[in-house]
């Protein structure tokens, strides 16, 4: 049997998208091992999803370190002890620095709630709403230096209706669907590139 993709997936909340993606890989829809959960937030609900799916968990407050790349650095070394290939944000709120940009090129993937460069950043939903826009959606796109400014990957559309909580609803819902179908491909076709 061929080994698979190993990834390491980042998340700072609930862990739905987190979910989606294990439950993705567990189905088989998704090629790829979960080797790491990181979380920047010890004790968020995704913490216990990721051990409830028997997937090792690093939980890290970055206040603890004296600069990012410190705590960047401490990530890095559990991502190597784990032989994590691709780092996956889902729903992780920070931006990636340095250290992890340069030891992962190309190899990190963001999921962004809105369709990018439309509301790049924190409340993306919430902004599009406001905005008085008949669409928005989700962006799965690759990680840079920039907030949410990587180059895109794939884009999927979202009609606005009536109510802010039917938004979020739907983003959700799209999103659970989306990024792993997205992620599927992206690894398949760099599998192909890496055999041919």
């Amino acid at each position: 049997m061929k080994s698979q993709p190993k990834m390491a997936v980042f998340a700072s909340g609930n862990g739905s998208n987190f979910q989606a993606i294990a439950n993705a890989a567990k189905r088989g829809e998704l090629e790829a091992e979960i080797v790491l959960l990181v979380c920047d937030k010890p004790g968020a609900p995704v913490t216990e999803k990721a051990r409830a799916a028997g997937i090792p968990v690093l939980e890290l407050s970055p206040k603890s370190f004296e600069n990012k790349a410190d705590y960047e650095t401490e990530i890095l070394l559990a991502l190597q002890q784990h032989g994590a290939e691709w780092l996956i944000l889902a729903g992780y709120m920070r931006l990636i620095g340095p250290v992890l940009l340069d030891a992962y090129p190309t190899r990190i993937i963001n999921l962004h709630p809105s369709l990018l460069p439309k509301f790049p950043g924190k409340d993306a939903i919430e902004r599009a709403y406001e905005s008085g826009e008949q669409e928005t959606g989700i962006t799965i796109h690759y990680v840079d230096e920039g907030m949410d400014t990587g180059p895109i990957i794939d884009q999927m559309t979202v009609v606005i209706p009536e109510s802010l909580e039917q938004l979020k609803e739907s983003i959700h819902k799209a999103e659970h669907a989306f990024f792993p179908a997205v992620l599927q491909h992206v690894l398949k076709i760099q599998t192909e590139v890496n055999q041919s």
